[in-house]
């Protein structure tokens, strides 16, 4: 069996450690195709015909902040999106070069650093930006005015955004290099919701264009408004769930080009016959009605694996169902049509195998909530394999 670089989080939850194993030493983890990512990059800027800031916040939708974030700018991606200072730095250790947007708050006393790392900040207070004007005293930090237009959670309420950013222009420690809001309702494309967010902007835009004010970036487009609402995107777009090849929502699926990147796996870690009257698993939810074969896998909750009922995984080529409840660390699963099943087969929780699939959708369907909880729940001890 091949040697192979594995990846996973490091202590602080974000980094990433490099180091070398056997591939049939693992017992339980993801397959992340790096290749499909970049693919993914490049279809979107086709598609929009405009440069892309890659989102890769949430340790890159749990795919491995470091290991994302080269493959995207090494795709072409203009900019990184992140939601906190902590995975900007991180992006820069790991020696990504291209502009980073830190989308969420940042405290003040982060404020050198990002001055020092190249990181531009979202700043939507007067409050705050005063603070960052103190902070970055006679060097200069580089910012983007976020506009709550309909999200109603962060950014200056779009009837006061003029004004805040004419008195950030003459604030000398402040370089403000970009103006953006978001989507509250972007992958339900039908709905009138996205269109006054979009023109509630585009007012805002004139406004400050009519005053010599514009910024350098101006942006808007999600990975659903860049399927559906090209009027929203200006000189840049912002894709997430697209580049991992993840449907934005089911009323605005990807085009087929599309390509989901993450699987997940595990390993048959023992295999037995059980007489029937037999309870599986915590709470005995399950109990034989015969005698009947199962196997258990190292996979569990605390790897993003949910503790839910209806779970089927792929087994030479077959779904299979969990029988009782999911364990911290494992679970057990039928092998009632799958003959000659051995210790250390290969099943697939995430993926494809022999012509079947479960994506990530539909894991997400069993469990009653969206694809991006899904990957974003892989556990960090997972180890992440990479190729592409």
């Amino acid at each position: 069996m091949y040697k192979v670089y594995v990846i996973i989080t490091d202590r602080k939850g974000i980094g990433v450690i490099l180091f070398a194993m056997q591939t049939d030493a693992l017992t339980s983890w993801l397959e992340i195709d790096l290749g499909a990512i970049r693919n993914n990059v490049q279809e979107m800027m086709r598609i929009t015909r405009r440069p892309l800031m890659a989102v890769v916040k949430a340790n890159a939708y749990g795919h491995g902040i470091k290991a994302v974030g080269k493959a995207v700018e090494e795709a072409g991606a203009a900019w990184c999106g992140v939601a906190r200072i902590e995975e900007a730095l991180v992006l820069r250790e790991a020696g990504v070069t291209c502009p980073i947007l830190v989308m969420g708050y940042t405290p003040p006393a982060c404020v050198q650093d990002a001055i020092a790392n190249e990181i531009s900040l979202m700043v939507d207070d007067s409050e705050v930006a005063a603070q960052y004007t103190l902070a970055a005293g006679d060097a200069l930090l580089k910012c983007h005015l976020k506009v709550d237009t309909g999200m109603s959670r962060l950014g200056v309420h779009v009837g006061e955004a003029a004004d805040l950013l004419a008195w950030l222009n003459l604030q000398p420690a402040i370089h403000l290099e970009g103006l953006f809001t978001h989507f509250a309702r972007a992958d339900e494309p039908k709905l009138s919701t996205t269109t006054d967010q979009l023109a509630k902007f585009q007012r805002l835009i004139s406004e400050v264009e009519s005053a010599g004010l514009r910024p350098e970036w101006v942006h808007a487009a999600n990975s659903a408004a860049g399927l559906h609402f090209p009027d929203a995107y200006f000189d840049m777009t912002r894709s997430g769930i697209a580049i991992y090849g993840l449907h934005p929502s089911d009323e605005a699926p990807l085009p087929d080009a599309f390509r989901a990147a993450l699987m997940m796996k595990a390993r048959i870690t023992h295999v037995r016959t059980l007489p029937a009257g037999r309870g599986i698993s915590y709470g005995h939810r399950y109990t034989t009605s015969k005698t009947e074969r199962v196997a258990s896998i190292s996979i569990g909750y605390a790897d993003g694996f949910r503790r839910s009922t209806g779970n089927r995984v792929l087994l030479h080529g077959k779904p299979v169902p969990l029988l009782g409840r999911v364990c911290m660390d494992q679970c057990v699963i039928s092998l009632e049509d799958v003959p000659d099943v051995k210790t250390g087969d290969e099943v697939v929780l995430i993926g494809e195998q022999g012509g079947a699939r479960i994506s990530a959708e539909m894991l997400a369907a069993d469990w009653g909530t969206i694809n991006y909880e899904v990957v974003c729940g892989m556990a960090s001890r997972l180890p992440r394999l990479y190729n592409g």
